[in-house]
């Protein structure tokens, strides 16, 4: 299991459906056991479907990813002494501003991850049945994520492939880049979606958002995702090199 976040390059990504991993009873009670008792700490988690990255291989400069439908509470097992590791596969978007910033947000109290900073995104979902899980598919996902987060509409063709990582379990990102908006109008969208889910009486799954630069997550307060400051670090380089063109 990595020790630290990885980035790992590639210009293509190839994703092939695989058989879940087998659990032996004892961890398969557990895991039960375990998400009953989350369930009852925070009654709005559901188990709904996930995926679980398999494995991931290089071929040539294209990114295999295997992968296996399952459901949120196979993600408990990381709270089971001795069970196996299991690692999810989420998407993220970079929304960057007019001024080179990126937009973050931080999870409300009713997330798995209350309090976290970390970039629009989530784990991928399998397709509906007799779809494919291709690199489109996470494109849409992505841009359902940005919508439902921060209330900023993008077209799945119009983001680019930015970077793939590795961090804690294993857990591989997958994460794209929209085309830059004015933080101002990035700003009113996401005030706009606050107040639709306050009168529909749901909870927005940020509770705030703000802009970050090159100064990385030292403003922030709270845990941030594992692999926030990695992206920053990327973003600020290729900033960088741009305003040296």
């Amino acid at each position: 299991m990595p020790s630290s976040v990885q980035v790992l390059e590639a210009d293509a990504l190839r994703l092939v459906e695989t058989a879940a991993p087998q659990l032996a009873p004892e961890h398969r009670a557990a895991m039960d056991r375990m998400w009953t008792a989350m369930t009852q700490a925070n009654p709005d988690l559901f188990d709904g479907p996930a995926v679980l990255c398999t494995g991931v291989e290089h071929d040539g400069r294209t990114l295999v990813l295997s992968w296996a439908p399952a459901t949120y509470r196979w993600f408990a097992l990381r709270r089971v002494p001795d069970a196996p590791t299991v690692s999810s596969m989420f998407v993220t978007v970079a929304q960057p501003t007019d001024d080179g910033v990126l937009i973050v947000g931080r999870m409300s109290a009713t997330t798995a991850a209350p309090g976290r900073w970390q970039p629009p995104g989530g784990n991928l979902e399998p397709p509906t049945a007799g779809q494919p899980l291709d690199e489109y598919e996470l494109r849409r996902q992505a841009c359902k994520e940005l919508a439902e987060e921060i209330g900023a509409s993008v077209a799945p063709e119009d983001l680019t492939l930015w970077t793939v990582t590795r961090g804690k379990q294993g857990n591989i990102g997958v994460h794209y880049q929209a085309p830059p908006l004015p933080a101002e109008i990035l700003l009113q969208q996401f005030e706009a979606l606050t107040e639709s889910e306050a009168a529909n009486g749901r909870t927005p799954e940020f509770e705030r958002i703000t802009t970050v630069d090159h100064t990385g997550t030292e403003g922030l307060e709270g845990p941030h995702a594992d692999y926030l400051k990695t992206l920053l670090t990327r973003h600020s380089l290729r900033t960088a090199g741009r305003s040296d063109e």
